[in-house]
């Protein structure tokens, strides 16, 4: 009795002491929340533990991992950081966290970087509820920075969202009343998908208006501004042309507000270019103010014609009206309440010069509010087909040649609110004449009414958006179907099927760990669907029993679709892989890691469709972390001096950068972590180089096939997890590192101009940063464009 009497007070005194700690956290946490709620900011202390020298009060980085233990009082959740820095140079600053179990990759994110200068920063910081403790590392590049008086400030998600919301909706000029349409769009994603995806949708919905993203534009903003002297050397650029067209800019106009059809008009007469035309035609307008300012226009200005329709006929039949009156070599495409910058038609003219054959030309555009706020800039990528079959991306501004566009008779009815993406579609099926120019080259009115404000504002646009791409499918007799994306206006999802029954030959190069080789294996063999293909492991010196036992398996039941070949070399992945495709009697060959897990069962036929189109080279597919953070989301090139891994980290519910992570895209090159080509391809470039005995041997392979002629492209719909190198091991050793230094010169020095500008990206993004967040702005386009005239240049090279 009197034990059970001893129990029960123990398990008062621990359920206490349990109160008790719960209690005073909560009250620590409420403590320092309402500090942070009175703008009080507490102090945090750097403690250098590796690759780390102090000098005067400025930090040298002497080794390739350098970081700082962080001290003081941190809360898990939402904070603000702030710091002083200085440094000659951008450097990205990474956080990791310790949950008990150490730091590791997987548990890490870059928040922010060091900015180039003398600078007082700040930006919003997420850590983890596991996280106990966090450590920062700026970069892996030996250089000098002061990063001191590191400061912190508890804030909550709702003050971040109100925040983000209240700049969301000046910027789109919704009032309280047009709020109802948000709110119902969002009760639905709550009642079908939960909190979690909810939460995670208004982040993306909001990223572009918090305080950092903008602040950055800003910046950016103020470094690409066009100075005075800027503007004299462009009128005297101007003066110089050889060529210069007559550009008609077509604006269809109904019942616009005032005050925007004046800017927009008032856009077009600023321009520096003066060889310009407007044609405008007024679809049977109902507001008074309509006439009246195109007659004004129309008499103090005769490069302005107006065509007046009796009916009104929609956006398509007025375009139409609008390109009748039009006498120019190229037509330019202008929305009634949209501006363009003054320089829009010179930048296009003077491609022209350089590139006289051009017969399409896009820009980069951003967005501009009802108080003339510009935000959400759109940094698109040189011309690339399967991401406009996905989505309108080249959207504004874009200059069409005029007997192209004659050709195919003009816009078309019935495709209303996407009859530009129509028109797109059909144009570029008669030329591979197409030019983008890195610029932002219009600003896109944000009015509650525009898809500008919410892409969701007109259903009908993306119907008809739907409807164009199966358009372009019938007229390209295309095995393809399309379909749309549950919760995404505007973008769709395309599905080549395979033409043939096509045999796929996967080589998978291996040594020991049959644990991961098992994972993998068994994720093929019980959740692949499609079944015409062969499994080619290529062992590469296993002494453990267990990996015999494993291929003796799955020889006795998979005789027909499993292979063991042995090449007991010194490990080179693309000697490797040459040899296993050697061995391969695949049409198709797929590169795969044994770390890697299958979680789309339709994962073979998904890449099969794709690879066996004539004009496609290298598959890739989206791979995640095992916490289902992205792995792999497209090769970016660039990033770090060589390459890194697009959206690298972001969670699996993100749609990424202009909803990328959601769509077919192409990107000059995929990791061969799962890679599939047709077996001629990757025999026509000769395969992996094996001089890149373990790095970058992927993007090599994966450029030879850009370089000739063909495209690569990355579905988000294949998933697989990733368990990234386990077999292998990481670079953690001195011949290790040196090999690896070797590799980064050799690809750098048969590629520079494509690392340096990587046509699938664009050249205002950053090159620190693979989550496409803003870089330096760019002011000399020869060398992007070069880029595609080397292409272009060398349609069949096996090797440079």
């Amino acid at each position: 009795m009197d034990l059970s009497i001893e129990i029960e007070k123990d398990f008062w005194k621990v359920k206490s002491m349990r109160v008790g700690v719960f209690l005073l956290f909560r009250i620590k946490k409420l403590l320092f929340f309402m500090l942070g709620f009175f703008g009080v900011r507490i102090n945090l202390k750097l403690v250098p533990i590796n690759d780390l020298r102090e000098i005067n009060n400025e930090w040298i980085v002497v080794g390739p991992d350098p970081h700082f233990l962080v001290e003081g009082n941190i809360l898990n959740g939402w904070n603000e950081l702030y710091w002083e820095s200085n440094s000659d140079e951008k450097i990205p600053l990474k956080m990791y966290w310790d949950d008990g179990r150490g730091f590791s990759e997987f548990r890490s994110m870059i928040i922010a970087e060091i900015p180039k200068g003398v600078t007082l920063n700040k930006t919003f910081l997420y850590i983890p509820n596991e996280a106990k403790t966090i450590r920062f590392d700026p970069g892996e590049k030996e250089i000098q920075f002061s990063f001191k008086r590191l400061k912190i400030r508890k804030i909550s998600r709702v003050s971040i969202a109100l925040r983000s919301f209240k700049k969301y909706r000046n910027q789109r000029g919704i009032s309280f009343r047009g709020i109802g349409g948000p709110l119902k769009k969002a009760w639905g994603i709550y009642r079908n998908k939960g909190i979690r995806s909810l939460w995670i949708i208004i982040k993306q919905t909001l990223e572009y208006s918090n305080e950092d993203t903008v602040d950055d534009y800003l910046q950016w903003m103020e470094k690409s501004r066009l100075t005075d002297s800027d503007i004299i050397r462009t009128k005297q650029s101007i003066e110089e042309l050889e060529y210069k067209p007559l550009i008609s800019i077509v604006v269809p106009v109904y019942n616009v507000e005032e005050v925007w059809l004046r800017k927009c008009i008032d856009s077009v007469r600023g321009q520096f270019y003066p060889n310009w035309e407007l044609c405008i035609s007024d679809d049977a307008s109902t507001k008074s103010h309509i006439k009246k300012v195109l007659k004004e226009y129309q008499e103090i200005d005769p490069k302005i014609k107006v065509v007046f329709r009796n009916l009104n006929g929609h956006i398509s039949n007025s375009s139409n009206s609008a390109l009748e009156i039009a006498s120019g070599e190229f037509i330019a495409l202008l929305d009634h309440d949209d501006e363009l910058t003054p320089d829009a038609l010179y930048e296009n003219v003077l491609l022209l010069n350089e590139f006289p054959a051009a017969d399409v030309i896009y820009s980069d555009e951003d967005k501009i509010s009802v108080e003339g706020e510009r935000f959400s800039p759109f940094f698109k990528p040189d011309w690339s087909p399967d991401l406009l079959m996905s989505q309108m991306y080249t959207c504004h501004l874009s200059v069409y040649r005029k007997s192209l566009i004659d050709h195919i008779g003009g816009f078309r009815v019935g495709y209303e609110g996407s009859q530009d993406f129509d028109l797109m579609l059909r144009v570029t099926e008669l030329t591979s004449n197409i030019y983008h120019i890195p610029k932002i080259l219009y600003h896109w009115r944000a009015i509650p009414t525009s898809t500008a404000s919410n892409g969701s504002t007109k259903d009908y646009t993306h119907v008809a958006g739907l409807k164009a791409i199966e358009d372009a499918i019938h007229r390209r007799a295309l095995d393809a179907t399309v379909e749309s994306i549950e919760g995404h206006s505007n973008v769709y999802l395309m599905r080549y099927k395979p033409t043939h029954n096509p045999k796929i030959s996967i080589i998978i190069p291996t040594k020991n760990m049959s644990s991961v080789l098992r994972q993998c294996l068994e994720s093929i063999f019980n959740k692949t669907t499609y079944a015409n293909f062969e499994v080619i492991i290529v062992d590469n010196g296993s002494n453990e029993t267990d990996v015999f036992e494993l291929y003796r398996h799955y020889e006795s039941i998979e005789e027909d679709r499993f292979k063991v070949h042995a090449l007991d070399i010194p490990f080179n992945y693309s000697k490797l892989n040459n040899f296993g495709v050697e061995k391969a009697s695949g049409e198709l060959i797929l590169l795969l890691n044994n770390d890697v897990e299958v979680i789309t069962g339709d994962w073979l036929q998904e890449m099969a469709g794709q690879a066996l189109r004539k004009e496609i080279g290298a598959v890739g597919a989206c791979l995640y972390y095992p916490d289902n953070t992205i792995q792999h989301g497209g090769v970016i090139l660039g990033i770090g001096g060589v390459a890194g891994h697009s959206h690298k980290y972001f969670n699996s519910d993100h749609t990424g950068y202009y909803r990328r992570l959601k769509i077919v895209s192409n990107y000059t090159a995929v990791t061969a972590a799962c890679l599939m080509l047709r077996k001629d391809v990757y025999n026509e470039v000769n395969g992996l180089e094996e001089e890149l005995q373990v790095a970058f041997n992927d993007v090599d392979l994966c450029l030879k096939i850009w370089s000739s002629g063909y495209n690569n492209v990355w579905l988000p719909h294949v998933k697989l997890y990733h368990y990234e190198s386990k077999s292998r091991g990481h670079e953690d050793t001195i011949e290790k590192q040196e090999r690896f230094s070797k590799e980064i010169a050799w690809v750098k020095n048969r590629w520079s101009n494509l690392l340096e500008n990587d046509p699938a990206y664009n050249p205002n993004l950053s090159k620190v940063k693979e989550d496409y967040s803003i870089g330096e702005p760019v002011k000399v386009l020869s060398n992007n464009l070069g880029v595609r005239c080397l292409r272009a240049n060398n349609k069949k090279i096996k090797s440079i």
